[in-house]
């Protein structure tokens, strides 16, 4: 038996379920689809034959329940990789550390993890509407270098995505992480796309949106959309996916994005039905997992 994780480190709350989740090891399932919008939880879970679970503390809400006999668990992490690190650290934490000793268990169990997301486009051939799994995810915020990362980082792209866009020494340093490809496969059809996803550190200036405040780099998105190395090229932008391949890699769970492309900031073009193209993209979504055995 391992060394006991203090009560400061490992908060549980007084029922026993972990801190911020509010959730119970036997909440959830191996399946987990996580959303970025609390709402959109339901619009998953209306589609399980039965739901058995429904919690919700803050921003996270969790669903779990039944489509046949595959048991699905859907939860939101709210928006951006901050809140991605509370949520992969604590769904790791329900299933591979024991509550009552407070110890790393002996078998580490693996979960598939799928993002179903919302992105905008930066490249003007992707339309609207259509669906995007993020191949590889480049992170500009700072999450994974809070840990020992460096060896699922993809450093070759990472220095290239450095020189081809003169990145500012004054921001955090790109990383870049692969998806899982084996659960990659089976939620891949003619109908997606793959492509390499951007995680912002915001929505605004990170992603160049000026309001009222002018960016550091004005032109950054059209160097992303403009480089090139080895086939890959970066497609769209958002603010979870980076953060999840990067944490899933490190705990050993394999996570796959999934994302329905809503605006082409190339093309200055946003959908005219969003709520229904990311409905088929959850029902698309849906359906693969439900035929993983």
């Amino acid at each position: 038996m391992g060394n006991s994780i203090a009560d400061s480190e490992l908060i549980l709350n007084a029922d026993g379920s972990i801190y911020h989740l509010n959730i119970l090891p036997e909440d959830i399932s191996p399946t987990i689809i996580t959303v970025g919008d609390p709402d959109r939880v339901a619009h998953v879970s209306k589609h399980f034959d039965r739901i058995e679970i429904k919690k919700q503390k803050r921003e996270f809400v969790t669903h779990t329940g039944y489509i046949g006999k595959k048991r699905i668990t859907v939860i939101s992490t709210g928006i951006g990789t901050d809140n991605i690190d509370i949520v992969l650290n604590e769904l790791d934490a329900l299933v591979n550390i024991d509550f009552k000793t407070k110890t790393v268990k002996q078998k580490l169990r693996s979960l598939d993890i799928v993002r179903i997301g919302t992105t905008g486009s930066i490249q003007p051939e992707i339309q609207v509407d259509t669906f995007l799994m993020s191949e590889y995810a480049v992170g500009f915020d700072s999450l994974l270098h809070f840990y020992k990362s460096r060896h699922v980082q993809q450093q070759e792209i990472q220095q290239e995505i450095i020189k081809q866009t003169n990145w500012n020494k004054d921001k955090s340093v790109p990383y870049v992480v692969k998806y899982d490809e084996g659960l990659g496969k089976k939620l891949l059809s003619k109908k997606v796309q793959l492509g390499f996803t951007a995680t912002n550190v915001g929505f605004y200036g990170p992603q160049s949106r000026k309001l009222r405040l002018d960016t550091q780099d004005p032109s950054l998105n059209n160097k992303l959309a403009a480089f090139k190395f080895k086939g890959l090229k970066i497609t769209n932008l958002e603010m979870e996916t980076a953060g999840i391949y990067g944490l899933s890699k490190l705990l050993g769970h394999k996570a796959v994005s999934m994302n329905c492309i809503l605006a082409n900031r190339a093309k200055g073009t946003f959908s005219k039905n969003p709520e229904a193209a990311t409905e088929k993209l959850i029902q698309y979504t849906l359906d693969k997992i439900a035929s993983i055995q």
